[in-house]
């Protein structure tokens, strides 16, 4: 009998296969922070508790499963990343990212943060000295002048504080991905989440119980905050972080170049905004620049 073969996949493919998945978890994660902080004219809950209420239910969520798995403790040169993670992906990026669509929708807060794999691509090549090809730089500025265009073309060539808050936002969460890739190429993934949460508890615990809504507010909004908490802030980051420490941070972050049209796909059943022609266009014209810009040498 023939003897059944098995697919075997390279690190790089198994990463951004890894990173796609975690980039669709991200990417629903604007509509539904948008439905649990609701808009200026219909708030919801405040952005501050958004922000620390996730973190903290995948906080304690992480402590059991760290008790569960017995995990060791960081080391000692582990600290100064976990903390440069915990800064920027718990902290900075769902706070500027809930203020921020308190005042825009979520398609165009994708467009917006549909440049973070230029920021990321930054960040990685900075922190690990990597040396990306000029192809690979090309496409990728490619793609990024893509969705700024869009951007500007569906805003009306003006720039608002929300749009402020949203490249804050970008920032933090590039150097806190950079972070967490670090400690991930060490240590397993899920762990690495887990105690970037854990080791933010001190923080979130307080700010969750003083935020707590004294208002009722709409059930829509608990079930973004259970979204977030458990997709966005924990699950979405154990895959993410395996795909970035198995494929380069520099290539599997052009993943992200999709994100943004995640988002308007999800932002159209969940908040009832509608998606035309051109997006689509420029949907197709971004997946290009992400197939080309995967075919370029990436020196590590």
């Amino acid at each position: 009998m023939p003897q059944k073969q098995t697919i075997k996949w390279s690190d790089e493919t198994l990463g951004l296969f890894l990173g796609f998945i975690g980039m669709v978890a991200f990417g629903i994660t604007l509509p539904m922070t948008r439905m649990a902080v609701g808009t200026a004219d219909n708030p919801q809950l405040d952005p501050v508790f958004v922000t620390a209420g996730r973190a903290a239910i995948a906080g304690l969520l992480s402590v059991l499963y760290l008790l569960f798995r017995r995990a060791e403790l960081p080391r000692r040169h582990h600290w100064r990343p976990l903390i440069i993670c915990a800064v920027g992906t718990v902290l900075g990026y769902p706070l500027f990212l809930g203020f921020a669509l308190r005042d825009v929708h979520a398609m165009h807060a994708a467009v917006i943060t549909g440049i973070l794999p230029l920021f990321s691509a930054i960040a990685g090549a900075i922190y690990f000295r990597q040396r990306p090809s000029l192809g690979f730089w090309l496409f990728a500025l490619l793609g990024c002048t893509l969705v700024i265009a869009y951007a500007v073309s569906k805003g009306g060539g003006s720039l608002t504080l929300a749009d402020g808050y949203l490249l804050l936002a970008i920032i933090s969460t590039a150097v806190g991905f950079a972070g967490g890739t670090e400690v991930s190429r060490e240590r397993p993934a899920p762990e690495v989440i887990c105690w970037v949460l854990v080791i933010s508890l001190p923080f979130t615990i307080p700010f969750t119980l003083l935020y707590i809504p004294s208002e009722t507010v709409s059930w829509q909004a608990w079930v973004g905050l259970a979204y977030v908490s458990l997709f966005s802030m924990w699950l979405g980051f154990f895959v993410w972080y395996r795909g970035l420490a198995l494929g380069g941070m520099v290539r599997v972050s052009q993943v992200q170049l999709l994100q943004p049209f995640v988002s308007f796909i999800a932002a159209v059943p969940l908040l009832g905004e509608k998606m035309d022609m051109f997006t689509l266009g420029f949907l197709l014209a971004v997946m290009a620049t992400v197939f080309f810009g995967r075919k370029m040498p990436v020196d590590r």
